[in-house]
C-alpha cells in the first residue's frame, strides 16, 4: 500500500520529535521557572523549527504527484502537529508577558498530561511511517483519555482559582493560562482524530 518511507513521513517524524522535546522542556521549566525570558525564547525556537517542517511539507506537496497517503491527510496531520506546538509556545509566552515565576501545581499537572500526550503522538506517528496502521489505535485512544483528564483538571483548577485568588488581575492571568493549556490538549486530540481518519481510509 505504501512505498518506502519518504520526505513526508520523515518530516512528520521530525515534527513529532520536536513536539516531544518542546513539551518536555516546557514541563521541566514550569516546575522551577528562573528565567521566563529565556524560557519563552527557547519555546519560540521550538515553534520556529516546527514551522520550517510545515513549509517543507507544503513545498513537497506542491511538487509531488504521488503521496504515501491522501494529500489532505498529510496536510491535516501536519497542521494538527503544528497547532500543538503553537499552543504550548503561546502558553510559554504568557509566562513572560504576565511575569509569572512562582510554582503552580495545576500548571505542572497540565504539563505532565501534555508530555504523556506528546509521547503517544510520537509513538503513533512512528507507527504510521512504519505502516502499522491498526496499532495506531492504541496511542490514539490514550490521547483521547488524556484530553478527558485535562478537561477534568480545568474544572478543578478554575474552581480552586475562584475560591482562593482574590486579586482579579492574577485570577485573569491564571485562568487564561489554564484554558490555553487545556486547549493544547484539544489540539493533541485533533492529531489523534486525524490519525483515526487515516486508519479508516487506508486499512
Amino acid at each position: 500500500m505504501f512505498k518506502k518511507k519518504d520526505i513526508f513521513f520523515t518530516t512528520l517524524e521530525s515534527m513529532s520529535d520536536i513536539l516531544l522535546e518542546a513539551v518536555e522542556y516546557f514541563a521541566k521549566n514550569v516546575s522551577n521557572l528562573k528565567d521566563v525570558t529565556q524560557f519563552a525564547k527557547a519555546m519560540k525556537e521550538y515553534e520556529s523549527k516546527c514551522d520550517r517542517h510545515v513549509h517543507t511539507v507544503i513545498t513537497e506537496l506542491n511538487k509531488t504527484f504521488i503521496t504515501p497517503i491522501e494529500r489532505d491527510d498529510i496536510m491535516k496531520l501536519t497542521t494538527s502537529l503544528d497547532d500543538v506546538l503553537d499552543g504550548i509556545e503561546a502558553c510559554a509566552s504568557r509566562f513572560e508577558m504576565y511575569h509569572i515565576q512562582e510554582h503552580d501545581e495545576y500548571i505542572t499537572l497540565f504539563a505532565d498530561i501534555l508530555v504523556r500526550s506528546a509521547q503517544q503522538i510520537k509513538k503513533a506517528i512512528y507507527l504510521l511511517t512504519e505502516k502499522k496502521l491498526l496499532a495506531i489505535r492504541e496511542p490514539a485512544i490514550h490521547i483521547n483519555e488524556l484530553e478527558n483528564q485535562a478537561d477534568d483538571l480545568l474544572r478543578v483548577c478554575v474552581k480552586s482559582l475562584f475560591a482562593k485568588v482574590t486579586d482579579p488581575i492574577e485570577l485573569i492571568k491564571r485562568k487564561e493560562i489554564y484554558e490555553r493549556l487545556e486547549q493544547t490538549t484539544d489540539y493533541c486530540e485533533d492529531v489523534a482524530n486525524t490519525l483515526e481518519t487515516i486508519i479508516m481510509r487506508n486499512s
